[in-house]
């Protein structure tokens, strides 16, 4: 045994385990386990990544103002109120531990990202999660959940793992009902998926508020997840309390370069959209024909209902011998349920194929 104590709450986190990325046996796989990009990075991101090749000796800007500067021109934000980072995972770990320590609570929906726990109990703070309302967050179960400790609100938005939404005046009605001295952090990675009228990804109420952040990523749409790339979009104290907390050269060379010619290549990101506004809502009615049960989603992926814990476990093994990996949400709270990625055309076909054969077979 070792003499070395961790700091208090550490050794109650159940460590983050990513979605499966290969089946035994199996050389030909559709992984569907992690959400990324159907059609992958964008050709330009790839040539952008090679040319940078013969400089991987220098240090990258440790601003990452080019970048920043992409980013502000590509959405119409001001550059100086964005910072950039290794995932947006890095920036959520950052918001967490400059804001909230031993005593705070954190507070999150019932389905929520699980770094959002995690970060807290690494940091000392109490994780609190609200009950959800149809595995969508539910504005006034959060509210109810609100307290002098509370320090941080996170909201996933669209949510992963259920693939739900929060309406732009929820939201709203959310913010309102906090005290000024709680940051609402709003995780909008799945909000260049999201083409509904009543949607806001968060900029609006960043520009209006000063406990308001919104972070996004260039791991889904853009392609970029192996790169590990996010940005948030601040108030100016919120972004210098980063600029003094957060690693020198936090956003590597190659990432910053594929990032900006991932931007500039609209044409490949409105494909990537296409093809989920295709084979979203085709696949979900595929299952429900099946009489599974997809959750109405606004991401590239489903949540799929089985109906029992027993039946998910082997739906997800029917699947990975067909060579298609899902991932399985048990740490989420649903154990009866599978979450999908939406892949290309052939993908999604195997994946109704394969359950088709599931059901006809249990």
């Amino acid at each position: 045994m070792s003499a070395l104590t961790p700091r208090p709450g550490i050794m109650k986190i159940a460590p983050y385990v990513p979605g499966k990325d290969s089946v035994d046996g199996k050389e030909t796989i559709a992984k569907l386990s992690s959400n990324e990009g159907a059609l992958g990075p964008s050709p330009k991101a790839m040539a952008a990544y090679a040319k940078i090749a013969s400089e991987l000796h220098r240090y990258p800007d440790g601003g990452s103002e080019k970048l920043r500067v992409a980013i502000g021109r590509r959405f119409g934000l001001d550059a100086q109120r964005i910072v950039c980072g290794s995932g947006s995972d890095e920036l959520l770990n950052l918001l967490i531990r400059a804001y909230c320590g031993p005593g705070d609570e954190l507070l999150y929906s019932q389905h929520g990202f699980l770094m959002y726990p995690i970060n807290a109990l690494g940091v000392g703070a109490t994780p609190v999660a609200a009950p959800e309302n149809n595995y969508r967050a539910d504005v006034d179960a959060m509210l109810a959940k609100v307290t002098n400790k509370t320090r941080i609100v996170c909201l996933a938005n669209p949510n992963n793992p259920t693939g739900t939404y929060v309406t732009k005046d929820e939201v709203r009605r959310l913010h309102a009902g906090l005290p000024k001295d709680v940051l609402l952090v709003i995780d909008a990675a799945y909000a260049e998926y999201v083409s509904r009228n009543d949607y806001e990804s968060g900029v609006e109420l960043v520009d209006q508020a000063e406990n308001v952040v919104m972070t996004r990523t260039f791991s889904k749409i853009y392609g970029l997840g192996g790169l590990r790339l996010g940005w948030m979009y601040a108030p100016a104290a919120v972004v210098d309390v980063m600029s003094r907390f957060r690693q020198p050269f936090n956003v590597n060379l190659a990432a910053q370069a594929a990032g900006i010619a991932a931007l500039e290549d609209i044409a490949h990101t409105d494909a990537s959209r296409t093809n989920n506004d295709i084979w979203l809502p085709w696949l979900s009615a595929e299952l429900t024909k099946l009489g599974l049960a997809p959750l109405p989603s606004v991401g590239n992926f489903l949540l799929v209902g089985f109906g029992a814990k027993d039946r998910a476990a082997a739906a997800n093994t029917w699947m990975m011998n067909d060579g298609l990996i899902p991932r399985m949400v048990a740490g989420y709270g649903l154990p009866e349920h599978l979450r999908i990625t939406i892949g290309t055309e052939t993908e999604v076909k195997a994946v109704r194929d394969s359950l088709a054969r599931f059901v006809a077979a249990k």
